[in-house]
C-alpha cells in the first residue's frame, strides 16, 4: 500500500539543442544569462550555496546540491509550500546537447504547482533557446 501523503510526482522536459554543453552550462549558471531566460538570481555554481530566484510574483528559495560542470546541476526549489529539487542533465550529442530538466517533489495535493511547472518549464526552455542563439 502506498502512502499518498508522501507520494510525489515530477515534471520532466527534454530538448535537443544545437549548442555545445559548455555554452548551455553558461546559460544555466551565469546570473546575467539566467535572468534572461528564467528569473533574476544570485546563483553561484557552488555546492551548498543558498540563492533566490525573484520575479514580480515572489521568490523561490534554493540551495545548490550538485555541480558537475557541463554535465549536471541540481538545486532545491522551495516556494509556497513546495519543496522540490530541480536537476539539469547535459548530454553531448553529435548536433550539440540533449538538455534534460527534472523538477521532482510535487505532492499529490500540490496540483496547482504541478500544473504550473508543466506549463512553465517548456516556456522557460523556449526562452533559454533564444538566449543560446545570441552571439557570444
Amino acid at each position: 500500500m502506498t502512502d499518498t501523503a508522501t507520494e510525489t510526482r515530477s515534471v520532466v522536459v527534454e530538448r535537443d539543442l544545437a549548442f555545445p554543453p559548455e555554452k548551455v552550462w553558461r546559460a544555466l549558471t551565469q546570473p546575467h544569462l539566467i535572468e534572461a531566460w528564467l528569473m533574476k538570481s544570485d546563483f553561484a555554481a557552488v555546492v551548498g550555496h543558498g540563492f533566490k530566484f525573484t520575479a514580480d510574483w515572489g521568490s523561490v528559495d534554493c540551495r545548490v546540491t550538485a555541480v558537475e560542470p557541463n554535465r549536471t546541476l541540481s538545486y532545491t526549489w522551495a516556494a509556497y509550500g513546495l519543496e522540490s529539487v530541480v536537476t539539469w542533465t547535459l548530454t553531448p550529442t553529435s548536433a550539440g546537447t540533449r538538455l534534460r530538466m527534472e523538477q521532482a517533489g510535487f505532492r499529490t495535493d500540490q496540483e496547482q504547482a504541478y500544473r504550473g511547472a508543466q506549463t512553465g518549464w517548456p516556456r522557460f526552455f523556449s526562452s533559454l533557446e533564444q538566449v543560446l542563439a545570441r552571439p557570444d
